[in-house]
């Protein structure tokens, strides 16, 4: 989401458009400093919806700034810094999700109902609200089809190699074989990963960019060359624009341990309401998903309604990629340094829900075309996920 930069001249420091460009900063850190006084008060339900407020708000703000950061950096870090930046949030909430498992060892499940509802809430979710919406605006997008067939091909090789450790225990081998499989299989995933980055930004960076030129894409090329002289002379208010690349990194580093913190808040008063209202483990990931991917969605709907479904593409299944092949080898040996023992022994509707999600996603964009009507499919898949799970 950009920051407003178009304040006049005479009030570039008036209250409105510092509210416009800091607004997520500013309620970010509001809900964290709420959630603390009511954790402290005992009131756990506003504690965790404060909690979840505030880490929605501070990840769009780590976005931002890791975006600013990655525009000056080449590649492959520039991707690498948005890549960490989308999937540090997440790793932090399940994590600390994690530590609970010292009290309530039931807590894994729901950390293992994260990780694939990461997925489905980035695949169903966030493409499918902005396919609809992109949809309703510009009755058909074109994005590079190539950049659907690959990220498609690698999330079904990886929910295959999920489904390892759950056929072990399935076919009644020993919890040392299965924890040992799925020690091997997260090495398997973190060495595929590095393959993707390579291929993605080194050798094959033409499969991931745009080859289709809508009329708004014309459209804003002529504004932007008729109004350069002016933007040029308009310097941009947004402070993080103005700061180093070592005072950028120290930004996010700041704003990831203030969510952490409220990471704390919501993991602890979390997993309490959870266990009183008796909230499954699907339902508990759904939240914890959701709640790390917001930010990903506002981007991704901004997007669409700019004719950028190229980004969306890229937004929600380079999220999936990462949701996975990152998130999991790094739990994994969080957990070992930790001293919980975390295997990847997924339920079939985790599992289920997964594979039927990647050929939905390659169904729906495997032609290089979207609309809304693709964006209602997923959106329904989502929802019947979700009732599943309620049940499950």
């Amino acid at each position: 989401m950009e920051k407003s930069c178009d304040a006049p001249s005479g009030n570039r420091f008036s209250f409105k458009y510092f509210v416009d460009d800091y607004w997520d900063i500013i309620l970010g850190v509001t809900s964290i400093l709420l959630a603390f006084y009511f954790h402290k008060l005992g009131y756990g339900e506003f504690a965790t919806l404060c909690a979840a407020i505030g880490i929605g708000c501070l990840s769009l703000s780590v976005s931002e700034v890791a975006e600013i950061l990655s525009s000056r950096l080449q590649e492959p870090y520039g991707s690498l810094v948005l890549t960490l930046s989308a999937v540090v949030v997440e790793i932090i909430l399940l994590y600390i999700i994690l530590l609970q498992a010292f009290t309530n060892p039931e807590v894994i499940n729901t950390v293992k109902g994260g990780i694939i509802s990461a997925v489905i809430v980035d695949m169903n979710i966030l493409l499918g609200v902005a396919v609809f919406l992109g949809g309703l605006k510009f009755t058909e997008q074109e994005h590079n089809k190539e950049t659907s067939s690959t990220y498609t091909t690698i999330l079904f090789v990886t929910g295959i190699a999920l489904l390892v450790p759950s056929l072990l225990e399935e076919v009644s081998h020993s919890k040392d074989s299965v924890y040992e499989a799925s020690v091997l299989i997260s090495i398997l995933l973190l060495f595929f990963y590095i393959i993707i980055m390579i291929f993605q930004t080194k050798t094959h960076t033409h499969f991931f960019k745009q080859t289709a030129r809508s009329r708004i894409f014309r459209i804003k090329r002529k504004m932007a060359q008729k109004n350069h002289e002016e933007e040029d002379e308009d310097e941009d208010d947004y402070i993080f624009e103005k700061f180093s690349s070592f005072g950028l990194i120290a930004s996010i580093f700041i704003f990831i341990a203030i969510i952490a913190f409220g990471a704390e808040i919501f993991a602890n008063d979390g997993v309490k309401l959870a266990k009183e209202y008796g909230l499954s483990a699907g339902i508990s990931g759904l939240i914890i998903a959701i709640v790390a991917v917001s930010p990903e969605i506002m981007t991704a709907i901004k997007a669409a309604k700019n004719d950028e479904i190229q980004r969306v593409v890229n937004i929600a299944m380079g999220a999936s990629t990462v949701s996975i092949l990152l998130t999991v080898p790094i739990l994994m040996s969080l957990a070992y340094m930790s001293g919980i023992r975390f295997e990847l022994n997924f339920n079939p509707l985790e599992i289920g829900a997964l594979i039927l999600t990647i050929i939905l996603a390659w169904k729906t964009t495997d032609d290089g075309h979207t609309n809304y009507f693709e964006g209602i499919a997923h959106m329904v898949f989502f929802v019947a996920f979700a009732i599943i799970a309620v049940y499950y």
